[in-house]
């Protein structure tokens, strides 16, 4: 994924069954919560954002590395879904080192955070508020992570998203500018043509 923003998220809990086998679970986001993104501008996701990516691959990682895969859920081991709140997830925790290794991390609380890296897909900027308002209406993810420092957030991507949107935003202003000249000089013209029309 390019352009991948990175949030963290809620505080996650971890069960045990019987057989000693431990799934962690809590939210990997939640609706309609704004949050401060740096000084650059204040964001929340709509309910429904998840809705289209969660049907997709993603993986559950620990510190967004890659070769430290604890689920996924195309293989069933990690499974999200939204409900009223937010993106709410469970996964259970691999029978190895590092799955050993996270669940006694959460199990005594040295390890709780928990963050997600998403590409927006679809997006609203309200500029008239101070920050500039963001809301997320449609996101593609690819994983999930546990994580040690949810540093909060990537604010290089977040000033390159915010001056990203105000660009668009003029571009979109100066093709209605140009599109109500051109209708202008459009109507101006028919009235010519129908003042000649009825010279002749």
């Amino acid at each position: 994924m390019t352009d991948t923003e990175k949030r963290i998220a809620q505080q996650i809990e971890l069960r045990a069954d019987d057989t000693g086998a431990k799934t962690l679970a809590g939210y990997a986001a939640k609706f309609n919560t704004p949050t401060g993104i740096a000084d650059y501008f204040i964001e929340q996701i709509a309910p429904g954002a998840f809705s289209e990516t969660i049907k997709g691959d993603v993986r559950c990682l620990f510190n967004h590395q890659s070769d430290n895969v604890l689920g996924r859920t195309t293989s069933g081991t990690l499974r999200l879904w939204e409900d009223d709140v937010g993106l709410r997830f469970e996964v259970d925790l691999p029978d190895t080192t590092l799955g050993k290794d996270v669940g006694t991390l959460v199990e005594r609380r040295d390890v709780n955070g928990m963050s997600f890296g998403f590409r927006a897909v679809k997006q609203s900027w309200d500029d008239t508020t101070e920050p500039p308002s963001r809301t997320l209406e449609k996101v593609e993810i690819s994983e999930i992570s546990i994580v040690t420092f949810p540093a909060y957030p990537d604010t290089s991507v977040g000033l390159r998203s915010l001056e990203a949107a105000r660009a668009e935003g003029a571009a979109q202003n100066a093709a209605a500018a140009r599109r109500r000249v051109a209708e202008k000089r459009a109507a101006m013209e028919q009235r010519i043509r129908g003042i000649r029309q009825d010279a002749s």
